[in-house]
């Protein structure tokens, strides 16, 4: 079978799954959100009300955008502070078999700021550089609520779009126990064991010695693993308990583990546009949405593989190429399925590798680096992804209404001054701290001290690190030496800068949409409901990602294949 048929079958696999789960899973959590009845209700119900009774809330109770902002900048510092003590103090705590050692202040802040931003980038060997009680927990305690706080967050944002004339946006705390309680929980359980019947280790037994049939010993690392892959992919965190991730046995056994983990990625992140068509009280909203993501995820998933099925040119001579670029891949996989992840893990928050990504061909790293400038909207994180294309489709709205002269609207909302205003500020505070931080990188020598490659490849070392980090993805090329002082404070600023410095005018969006009144629908009303809408909003977030990022990717990949067909290489 040719290789990019192999392709087209694969995405066409996970997109039939992905349309099974989107309608049940959509329609759970709007009833979730909601504060619905569930299938769940008569199990969980008694240990939801408990929960708000130790925590002192009450499960009506609603906020503003201002108070809701506040709970979950608190819950995050608050959630920051407890996992960096336990990083640095994890030498002195039981269930240490590796004999983890206490991280440095410096490491301990930005795995701290990783887990807690939903990033997972990890500037440390997982075996080893974190204790099995510090993986549980710390880390996967995050995995869970980083994703329930970036899910609840864009709940508040849907309830401001389809509210009238009101000052609240819902409540944090529930949302954030309810998201928990009755969405990622349950499903993450049923995987967790489905994983360990595939060979994903579950044990909390440390390192074992083995006997190789070359005679020689070799240290086997064990742990917690199943439990924390689970979540891992489901919500879209992306931290790998091997420093390997996913391209370890352990954590991906097998080609069915691979494709389950792809489906899991993006089960969440598309089934939110359901939940949003569901709550706005038109399903075509969120048809629109789901297109919009799906064709760019697709298209770029189709780039990559693409690329990752030829040679590069140099050293092509005489070699075989039928396996396509088999540098950096794991044989189980192949080039196929390990540009398929790659496209999927940075087109949402994941960041979970099952390949190398700077082993990839210049485009087949560049279109993961594009397909997080864009915003990580093909389909995005968990929450994040839903809040983040509703932004660029109010950008789209506004555009729409320059053109045909009068007000743009949204779901029978008038896109106003403010609004524009937040939105640009959200588009804008991510580039500038991806730009900002990669020219910071490429003009010091602590920037420059951690890159393995001279060239446009040490330069995509930088991008790319920087890039990840701002875009809350926490993938990287694994050829930059990331842990130093100089990566790992200032990752931890971009990653805050991209996390909050989105999140916060989000709910400025939603508390002022919340509060208007809905507009009847006229001839001058741009429809976006349609293939039409579908189209000016792929284009608007093309445009933006191109303009703004354009230059820097030249510098990158852009260049670096134009030189490897040249037959330049670099060192």
């Amino acid at each position: 079978m040719a290789p990019m048929v192999a392709g087209v079958l694969v995405l066409a696999s996970i997109l039939a799954a992905i349309l099974l789960i989107t309608r049940p899973l959509g329609i759970y959590m709007a009833n979730v959100v909601l504060g619905e009845r569930t299938i769940l209700s008569p199990v969980l119900g008694p240990v939801e009300r408990g929960t708000y009774r130790l925590l002192g809330l009450n499960g009506d109770a609603e906020q503003t955008w201002a108070g809701y902002a506040v709970s979950v900048v608190v819950f995050g510092l608050l959630s920051i502070a407890a996992l960096f003590v336990l990083l640095l103090v994890q030498g002195s705590l039981p269930l240490d078999p590796t004999g983890a050692a206490g991280m440095s202040p410096d490491l301990a802040l930005n795995t701290a700021v990783s887990f807690v931003s939903n990033t997972n980038w990890q500037n440390y060997a997982g075996e080893t550089g974190v204790s099995h009680l510090v993986q549980m927990a710390g880390l996967t305690v995050q995995n869970f609520v980083s994703a329930a706080t970036g899910l609840a967050v864009a709940m508040a944002l849907v309830r401001g779009l389809v509210r009238r004339s009101t000052t609240t946006i819902g409540d944090f705390w529930v949302d954030l126990v309810r998201v928990t309680l009755y969405v990622l929980l349950p499903i993450a359980a049923v995987v967790a064991l489905f994983m360990v019947s595939q060979g994903v280790v579950q044990t909390l037994s440390g390192a074992i010695t083995v006997d190789t049939i070359s005679g020689g010993h070799q240290t086997i690392a064990l742990g917690p693993l199943a439990s924390q892959e689970a979540i891992k992919e489901l919500g879209t965190n992306g931290g790998g308990f091997f420093n390997a991730n996913s391209a370890h046995p352990f954590e991906n056994p097998n080609p069915l583990t691979d494709w389950l983990q792809l489906v899991l990625i993006l089960a969440i992140p598309f089934a939110l546009t359901y939940t949003f068509g569901r709550l706005a009280g038109d399903q075509r909203q969120g048809w629109v949405l789901f297109a919009a993501m799906a064709v760019i995820l697709g298209t770029a998933a189709l780039v990559a593989v693409g690329s990752e099925i030829r040679l590069n040119p140099e050293y092509a001579a005489g070699i075989d190429g039928a396996l396509g670029n088999m540098e950096g891949k794991e044989v189980r996989f192949g080039a196929v399925d390990s540009s398929i992840f790659a496209a999927v893990t940075t087109g949402t928050s994941t960041g979970a590798v099952n390949a190398m990504h700077a082993s990839f061909l210049p485009i087949g790293g560049g279109v993961a680096m594009v397909l997080m400038v864009l915003g990580e909207i093909a389909p995005g994180g968990v929450g994040a992804g839903l809040y983040g294309i509703l932004v660029f489709a109010i950008l789209a709205v506004f555009i729409a209404g320059l053109m045909v002269g009068r007000t743009p609207e949204y779901l029978g909302k008038k896109v106003e001054a403010f609004e524009m205003k937040m939105a640009m500020i959200v588009v804008l505070v991510v580039a500038a701290s991806i730009l900002g931080f990669t020219a910071l990188g490429s003009a010091t020598s602590a920037g420059l001290a951690g890159v393995s490659q001279g060239g446009p490849h040490g330069f995509s070392e930088i991008l790319y690190a920087f890039t990840s980090q701002s875009a809350n993805n926490g993938s990287a090329f694994g050829s930059l030496s990331g842990n130093s002082p100089f990566y790992n404070v200032f990752g931890a600023i971009a990653m805050l800068v991209g996390r909050w410095g989105m999140i916060l005018p989000i709910l400025a969006i939603a508390g002022s949409m919340a509060a208007k009144r809905r507009v009847a629908p006229s001839l001058g009303t741009f429809p976006t409901t349609g293939p039409l809408f579908v189209g000016l909003l792929i284009g608007i977030i093309v445009i933006v990602g191109a303009l703004t990022f354009f230059p820097a990717l030249a510098l990158g990949p852009i260049v670096e294949e134009l030189l490897m067909h040249g037959g330049a290489t670099f060192s």
